[in-house]
């Protein structure tokens, strides 16, 4: 365990430590953090679509986190990395690894995760002024956990053009 992720046990008194590719998640009832080990254009470089995710274990209720939403299809919960104010993702209960992997027979998911992250950004306050979705596809978009999933970032002015 790296000297990082020590202090962070201490300072946060977490009780149990997920370790999933480069990342370590750090869980109790509160909501999660975790320590950063690689920049994310390194992790999206290596990452691999064929392993087993830490949102996977999210979804199936392996890791313990505060969700914002749950219904029979997805999860929403607080990003660990905040870019924003307001940073939670939308994830799909089914293992879909990234956007270009969907068929037709995922539209009507497709279509329920953005409603559900439209419901969770209007009880996160940020209906009024707005926010952005974000889904990374692929290495040079940055995605670093192959299962699918839509950033929703809000709560300050947004950059344009992104990235």
């Amino acid at each position: 365990m790296t000297a990082v992720i020590r202090s962070l046990l201490s300072l946060a008194s977490v009780a149990t430590v997920h370790r999933t590719s480069s990342y370590a998640y750090f869980s109790r009832s509160t909501p999660y953090c975790s320590a950063k080990i690689v920049d994310e254009v390194t992790k999206a470089q290596t990452a691999k679509p064929t392993e087993d995710t830490i949102f996977g274990k999210i979804a199936r209720k392996e890791i313990k986190i505060d969700l914002l939403h749950e219904d029979d299809q997805c999860v929403a919960f607080h990003d660990i990395s905040k870019q924003a104010p307001t940073h939670f993702l939308v994830i799909p209960k089914e293992p879909i690894p990234q956007l270009s992997s969907c068929t037709s027979s995922h539209e009507k998911l497709l279509g329920h995760l953005l409603v559900v992250a439209t419901q969770v950004a209007k009880k996160q306050g940020l209906a009024d002024d707005g926010y952005r979705l974000v889904i990374n596809n692929g290495r040079n978009a940055c995605q670093s956990v192959y299962h699918l999933h839509i950033h929703v970032l809000g709560g300050r002015q947004l950059k344009w053009p992104p990235g």
